[in-house]
């Protein structure tokens, strides 16, 4: 069988497209913990949009992707924004200075197990058996990954909401972009989201943490630099593009390889002890992606 066709939902583009995402994705949660030590975040945040934005502009033009968004579309556009990214990109560089980085990332990443909830209430989405099952071995594979920080977790009840709130409410997001009657380009959607996110987290800098600024550390600045071209230039506009062009469990269900890496990398930078649980997570999460991009058997 070619090895293509095991994977039914995704053309080699998309599927190189969500190995560079989860690589870029799942590196990057302890990256920005180190960027965001001792650093302002929303201020970290709100540079490294303001240095991906053009990169992402110019992707544009060098592809001859139109820019124009008709008026008719920008009350949509900005619903869009809110929930794909301003309450995100707020919550979770707030949350994340109070939790560790590849905790933060598994809470992040309990989006699909929303997504496939709000699929069913609002989308009228209902999930076959197998899907079900996916959505089962992601949430337990979450909760084995925070097995050893319930205690811990326990003392940052805060952080723990805001990353999960944000997690739910991205989740409805991608499910609303799927769904959007918008006719321009994803990555046409993805630059003036983008553009506004950068906006609202620039002003915000701004007002609660200019007394704070400071020049970047080395290890900041290197940090700025990846989200701003790793992240924002590259895998915030990828994913919207998978987001809309597949399944809404698919695409979801088949990022949540991202926080297994985030805990791995934090290990190995941050020094973590792994335990049984964490490998038993990985082998739910390869469970739960290949539920939904396996193939069903033809009738």
């Amino acid at each position: 069988m070619h090895a293509m066709s095991a994977l039914p939902h995704l053309t080699r583009r998309q599927l190189w497209t969500l190995i560079t995402l989860t690589l870029v994705w799942g590196l990057n949660w302890p990256i920005m913990k180190f960027g965001v030590t001792g650093f302002p975040p929303l201020t970290f945040r709100s540079l490294s949009m303001l240095i991906g934005l053009p990169v992402l502009g110019l992707a544009l033009v060098l592809m001859k992707i139109p820019f124009r968004i008709p008026r008719e579309h920008w009350r949509e556009l900005f619903t869009l924004a809110l929930f794909n990214m301003f309450v995100w990109h707020v919550l979770v560089i707030l949350a994340l200075p109070m939790l560790s980085s590849g905790r933060a990332a598994i809470l992040g990443y309990t989006m699909p197990i929303f997504s496939a909830i709000w699929g069913v209430i609002w989308f009228n989405a209902p999930l076959r058996a197998r899907q079900w099952l996916g959505v089962a071995a992601a949430g337990i594979g979450v909760l084995l990954l925070l097995w050893n920080e319930l205690s811990h977790l326990s003392g940052q009840p805060v952080g723990v909401l805001m990353v999960l709130v944000a997690a739910s409410t991205w989740a409805y997001g991608t499910q609303r972009l799927r769904h959007t009657p918008m006719p321009v380009p994803t990555l046409t959607i993805a630059f003036w989201m983008t553009a506004m996110t950068t906006v609202l987290l620039t002003v915000m800098a701004c007002v609660f943490e200019q007394d704070r600024w400071q020049v970047p550390a080395p290890s900041t600045q290197w940090s700025i630099l990846y989200n701003a071209l790793g992240v924002f230039a590259f895998a915030q506009a990828a994913w919207l593009t998978l987001a809309r062009g597949l399944p809404p469990v698919a695409s979801t269900l088949s990022v949540m390889f991202i926080p297994v890496l985030g805990v791995f990398s934090g290990a190995w930078w941050l020094g973590e002890v792994l335990h049984w649980q964490d490998w038993t997570a990985v082998v739910l999460m390869v469970v739960a992606i290949a539920s939904v991009l396996w193939p069903a058997k033809s009738s």
